[in-house]
């Protein structure tokens, strides 16, 4: 279980110390990126802007934030954190420096994708399988946390950026951010994710085959007409203030209610209308007992927010 340590001389900003442990430091949010505070990933930093939101940053800013090998695994350990820890109830994930992420960073891991270990093709490919597999669960991750993950783009999304982006819930972007699924330029088709949710985000698979096929740009007006993005600010503090505050209601709700309607809208994407009905029934059977729901009707019949109730912890 993640712990939090509270002095109230300092601002309240947390970052991941360690499996299990946030240790509170002093930090403006406008500085949390550029802090040579220590972390225990190298690929991320991890923050609280508030006791209730872990913020995510994708943190190469001199490799464009490309994804490593450390990446790949940091990630697994974070979100795995983050879908356990009771006081968490919303994260956003962002991108240091010039740019949200140049993509898989192809000559850390070339070695693990040019050489795979085995004596013959169906070792090889075995282990080919494997490694796609781990891969693939660094953003399955996002997408099994049961908290709400809001990602702000900046500048470029490139490769494997586009997978990550869509294993979140909801996408913001800057005006001069762009998207690029790559794949195909460096000879191969996308393995661990955009070619299985893009359609599911994208209404018009016609465009999404143009985007996969031709690895042309997208830019943030098309993105936002196309679906891709709910919403374009003009700059990246614009941006991250919106992200924060969006992630502050969500935070402000019933935790039950929230996670609860996450599990949902994923699972009725991949099934029929009459599977999922059968699904929020039975989820509800038991769901709806919980005390929010008084909780929440009360605060709406005398008019009051919901950032005015004291929900548990889950």
């Amino acid at each position: 279980m993640l712990s939090v340590i509270f002095r109230s001389t300092l601002p309240k900003y947390w970052r991941l110390q360690g499996p299990g442990q946030f240790a509170l430091r002093a930090m403006s949010s406008s500085s949390s990126s550029s802090s040579g505070a220590s972390s225990p990933f190298t690929s991320l930093v991890v923050t609280r802007p508030t006791e209730s939101i872990t913020h995510v940053e994708l943190h190469r800013p001199e490799k464009r934030n490309a994804m490593n090998k450390a990446f790949w695994s940091e990630m697994v350990e974070c979100f795995n954190e983050i879908a356990v820890d009771p006081d968490c109830r919303a994260v956003v994930v962002s991108g240091a420096g010039k740019m949200f992420t140049a993509g898989i960073d192809l000559m850390d891991m070339a070695s693990n994708i040019m050489q795979p270990e085995g004596d013959d093709a169906a070792r090889i490919s075995w282990n080919v399988r494997r490694i796609i597999s781990k891969y693939q669960e660094t953003f399955s991750v996002i997408e099994k946390c049961p908290k709400p993950v809001v990602v702000a783009v900046h500048g470029a999304c490139i490769g494997g950026g586009v997978d990550l982006i869509t294993a979140c819930d909801i996408r913001l972007c800057t005006q001069d951010a762009w998207f690029q699924v790559k794949e195909v330029d460096i000879g191969l088709a996308a393995d661990v994710g955009t070619l299985q949710r893009l359609p599911k985000v994208i209404g018009s698979r016609s465009l999404v085959n143009e985007l996969a096929l031709t690895a042309r740009k997208m830019y943030a007006d098309e993105a936002k007409s196309s679906g891709l993005v709910s919403r374009v600010f003009p700059d990246k503090e614009a941006m991250m203030s919106a992200a924060l505050d969006m992630a502050g209601e969500m935070a402000a709700r019933s935790p039950v209610a929230v996670q609860g309607t996450k599990i949902n809208l994923i699972y009725s994407r991949d099934h029929s209308v009459s599977e999922s009905l059968d699904y929020i029934a039975t989820w509800n059977m038991s769901m709806l007992q919980t005390q929010d729901v008084m909780k929440s009707a009360q605060a709406s019949m005398e008019k009051k927010s919901p950032k005015t109730i004291a929900f548990s912890k889950l």
